[in-house]
């Protein structure tokens, strides 16, 4: 089977992850990833191709959008995606057409996905089934009726199903959406979505890195890097207060600027080390006795499957990461930090209790979203359009 699937991040690079690990598990089909954004150099699957738009990327805001290509005015770089990308459906004509979040976001890319969908069903292009790949949480909207009764239309106009990364048992879509029961399209929670440590990882990182059974060790990271800055500069002062035999490692992400990136620098030790970014996060977390960290996705739900106990600070501009982080909490293992929080001697208090404690988040939700995803994409290939 053919599979186009776009993945369009705009901010962080929790969405990249998400489609990354999803795209490992459609190992049997040939997929074609398109990506418009900043991310890190990651390889992909063998059975993965990769189509890279001329870049689009939107401040922390989220604003305005700007183009990462430099010296190419903002609406040069949109024809040419949009030119790109239909021309990828007429030459490849796929069976199965993914958009992660469109349309209950990236409406600001509606510009190049809505001449694909309207051009898929009038025939103008080879037929195929169309799908959303959603996350668990959507930010809220400032007008939420016009915002939800675009999202109905344009999903039972143009969607053969929506894919929800969650648990329903933690999260469910109408907890940030109304009217699911409008949607005449099948809903489908196909767990959340992550990586899972090998057996041992941690253990052996932890070896190799000399960190002793007793020994505290603490990762903190910010994802993407281009907010979270303050959490890792509160965990270095604070990681200063606690007792002997004890070991940080901080991953600022990618995107941290590089002022701050060298300040966090200036701490590095025996027992600090700071870089931007490790493709081995999960065996980190797996090895770590304590993760400090904004509440994004991908940083949660590894944090899930890693067992970590954790202090999360959740991203102020929308509900989405604080809504994620108190259901999460109510199973164990996970903290919510407030901005007084961060101040380095009381962050050092809850990082001294949390290690003493040493209780796990918990383990029984579901994290088979990628290869229930998978499946899933097989069988809707023979669903009725």
């Amino acid at each position: 089977m053919k599979i186009v699937f776009y993945c369009q991040h705009v901010l962080g690079i929790g969405h990249f992850f998400r489609t990354h690990e999803i795209c490992e598990k459609l190992k049997d089909h040939d997929v074609i990833l398109v990506s418009g954004g900043d991310r890190p150099d990651l390889p992909l699957p063998g059975n993965v191709q990769e189509l890279r738009l001329p870049g689009l990327m939107m401040d922390k805001d989220f604003k305005n959008m700007f183009s990462t290509e430099k010296g190419k005015h903002i609406d040069a770089v949109k024809a040419a995606r949009q030119k790109m990308l239909f021309r990828l459906f007429e030459e490849t004509s796929p069976d199965v057409f993914m958009i992660e979040l469109y349309p209950f976001g990236r409406k600001a890319f509606r510009f190049e996905l809505d001449p694909i969908l309207e051009s898929i069903h009038d025939s103008a292009l080879r037929s195929c089934r169309v799908v959303c790949s959603l996350r668990d949480v959507l930010v809220e909207k400032k007008n939420v009726a016009s915002y939800e009764e675009r999202v109905v239309k344009l999903l039972n106009r143009y969607f053969d199903t929506v894919f929800v990364h969650s648990d329903p048992g933690v999260l469910k879509l109408d907890a940030t959406f109304s009217r699911l029961d409008d949607i005449s399209i099948p809903i489908v929670y196909t767990g959340f979505v992550t990586p899972k440590p090998m057996p041992g990882s941690g253990q052996n990182l932890r070896t190799r890195l000399g960190i002793g059974d007793s020994d505290c060790f603490v990762v903190a990271s910010a994802g993407g890097g281009k907010v979270g800055g303050e959490v890792l500069a509160a965990t270095v002062k604070a990681f200063a207060q606690l007792p002997v035999n004890r070991r940080l490692q901080i991953f600022t992400g990618p995107f941290l600027d590089d002022g701050s990136f060298f300040e966090l620098k200036a701490f590095e030790s025996t027992a600090i080390r700071v870089d931007r970014f490790t493709p081995d996060f999960l065996s980190f977390l797996d090895a770590a006795d304590l993760s400090v960290s904004m509440a994004g996705y991908n940083t949660s739900m590894n944090i899930m499957a890693a067992g970590t106990p954790a202090l999360v600070w959740p991203f102020a501009q929308n509900r989405e990461q604080r809504l994620r982080a108190e259901r999460l909490a109510r199973l164990g293992g996970l903290q919510i930090l407030s901005d007084k929080d961060l101040d380095p001697e009381r962050l050092a208090g809850l990082m001294a209790r949390m290690l003493k404690e040493k209780k796990r988040s918990a383990s029984a939700i579901d994290l088979d979203g990628a290869e229930k995803t998978a499946a899933w994409i097989t069988e809707i290939q023979g669903w009725r359009v």
